[in-house]
Order: C-alpha cells, then sequence, then structure tokens
C-alpha cells in the first residue's frame, strides 16, 4: 500500500472522482468556518490509484506543519475552492505526526494518524489495537476515513472537459551578427614644393660720360669709408600636422517584416450516444 504523490502518479487508472487540477491550493475549512490552511498536495495509492490523503499545510493553526487528512474527511466545494475537514480540531492537529516530503509513509505512520482521528493518539512505541494487523489491513476497515464523500461538483451530475489547441505566437529575440568598426594608420609618402627667396648683391660699375661729372670733389680719397647692405634669405619650414579629415557615425535601424505560420490544430467535440433515449440540450 505504498503513498506517492499525485504529480509522480502517471497511470489512465487514477480515481476520476476527483478533479486534481483544481483541489491544489484550495483554501482548507473546520465546522465553525475557521481557515485551517490550504491544501499542498494529493497522496495516491500507487497500487489502485485510489485517492488516500490531502497534505494540509496548517500554516494558519500551527506555522510550518502539514498533516494528512484522509479523504473521507475531506467535504471538497469546488463552486467555492474550499475544503471542509470534517471533525478536526486544533488539538488533533497538534497530535498528528508533521509530513515530511522526504520521508517514506508506512504502516506505522499511518496508523500514528489514523489513530488520531479514531480518536487515540498512537504512543511512541507504534503499538497497534488488536483490532488492526499489519499484515491482513486494508482501507476499508476505515471506511469513515477513506470513502470520498460526494461533493457538490458530484452532486450536480457527472462533467466531461474538452479540449482544444491554440496557436501561441511569440517572439524570441537572438544575436545573427556583429559588426566591428574600427580603424589603422597607411603610411605613404608626400611631396611639397615650396619657392624660397635668396638676396644677393650685385656690384655695378659704371664709368663717367662728362668731364664735370669726373672730377673728383674735395673730400675725395678718403679710406675707410665702407658701403653697407644687408641680405636676407627665406628657409623652408616644413612639419606634419594632424586634421580631422572624416567623422563617421555608427547607429542601427530597424526594420520589420510579417511572418506567417501555419500549424494543424485540434479540438475535442462532444459526441453523444443517445441509445433511442430522449436528450434535452442546455
Amino acid at each position: 500500500m505504498a503513498l506517492v504523490k499525485i504529480t509522480d502518479y502517471y497511470t489512465d487508472t487514477i480515481d476520476s472522482r476527483f478533479d486534481v487540477d483544481n483541489i491544489s491550493n484550495f483554501d482548507v475549512y473546520v465546522a465553525t468556518n475557521e481557515k485551517v490552511g490550504t491544501v499542498h498536495d494529493i497522496l495516491v495509492d500507487e497500487a489502485s490509484g485510489r485517492f488516500r490523503y490531502l497534505v494540509v499545510d496548517t500554516g494558519f493553526w500551527i506555522f510550518g506543519k502539514k498533516v494528512l487528512l484522509p479523504v473521507g474527511r475531506a467535504d471538497i466545494h469546488y463552486t467555492d475552492k474550499i475544503v471542509y475537514a470534517k471533525g478536526l480540531t486544533k488539538e488533533q492537529v497538534e497530535d498528528l505526526p508533521n509530513y515530511d516530503e522526504l520521508e517514506e509513509i508506512g504502516y506505522d505512520y499511518e496508523e500514528q494518524v489514523r489513530n488520531v482521528y479514531r480518536g487515540s493518539v498512537a504512543s511512541s512505541s507504534l503499538t497497534q489495537p488488536a483490532a488492526y494487523d499489519r499484515g491482513t489491513y486494508n482501507y476499508e476497515q476505515d471506511s469513515s476515513l477513506y470513502d470520498i464523500p460526494e461533493t457538490d461538483s458530484q452532486s450536480d451530475g457527472q462533467s466531461l472537459k474538452l479540449y482544444e489547441e491554440r496557436l501561441i505566437a511569440n517572439k524570441q529575440r537572438r544575436k545573427t551578427g556583429e559588426v566591428s568598426i574600427g580603424k589603422h594608420v597607411e603610411t605613404e609618402t608626400a611631396r611639397v614644393a615650396i619657392p624660397v627667396e635668396k638676396e644677393r648683391v650685385v656690384i655695378e660699375r659704371t664709368s663717367p660720360t662728362s668731364t664735370k661729372a669726373a672730377s673728383a670733389p674735395a673730400n675725395a680719397f678718403r679710406s675707410g669709408e665702407v658701403a653697407r647692405m644687408e641680405i636676407y634669405e627665406e628657409k623652408a619650414d616644413i612639419h606634419k600636422e594632424a586634421v580631422v579629415k572624416e567623422e563617421v557615425r555608427v547607429k542601427k535601424v530597424v526594420d520589420t517584416e510579417t511572418l506567417e505560420a501555419s500549424e494543424q490544430l485540434r479540438r475535442e467535440e462532444l459526441d453523444i450516444d443517445s441509445q433511442g433515449r430522449p436528450i434535452v440540450n442546455k
């Protein structure tokens, strides 16, 4: 009678009297309309697929403690998303062993749980009453704990869910490439021509043509007389200077295009076999 969590159970023979998808996270109340906690998980009989316990997180009563509630003590109201724990008291929650998801739930552990709901707390030595035997025990001996009561959805009849597939379009951003822009230095030989001026002295000698002009003045023949003239020349000043030749700006633009895709979608439709009986459509 191994128990497994509903999320680890994959067989198609699972108990159909529970709407598993909706029970998770239902609020749990007691008869006095006091909130106990929430449904944390569901434990299933691995052999038969029958539901055995709701794992209740009793954070509202005892913080951090999870306990097992037999399905026979759970009155499920799907419309209100509420589970009423029939007959559950705070004293029972305190006496129940804490549920550890990593711990294997065996016969001894279940007997501790059952004894609390039967009205007597299991002793630390795990001594069992004579009416219950480890080798022959079956859940039918505690029908009040494990028989599933009728829920609000069951009283209105059975339900059948119809599913359909929908095409969901999502976008993912991924890198398709990369553009790197850098610069390098190239060297070339440049030539420039610049004219420069140099001054030089030209000495011209002439002979006078008239007699009057050729006569010497009274202060002639003076030694040491000098005529001075400054001479200049231009020199080329050639050097290198860095200037902005061109400016490059880099930016991105977004082009938009529409992609179309088609898929085959499945949809369930209702097949009705009346077998000669009248059908009333609602």
